[in-house]
């Protein structure tokens, strides 16, 4: 007889299965989080130096420059 034709050792092996599973979506869901929170922080530094920039250019004398370069010769 082998082993998943025995009912209890198919059982087993299933239970097997969803134990790791379970793990491997926890560590997935770590995993996320952690993503997250990074973006969240770098999302919140990026707001920070666009108004650091758009205080720069105040200070420096206007707004910015919105005609095209010059052509080159």
């Amino acid at each position: 007889m082998s082993d998943f034709e025995n009912p209890q050792a198919r059982i087993d092996a299933l239970e097997m299965r969803v134990a790791h599973q379970d793990q491997i979506i926890e560590d997935l869901n770590k995993a996320v989080v952690e993503q997250w929170k990074q973006i969240d922080s770098l999302t919140r530094q990026f707001a920070i130096l666009v108004d650091r920039v758009r205080e720069a250019e105040e200070q420096v004398g206007g707004a910015p420059r919105t005609e095209p370069p010059p052509p080159h010769y």
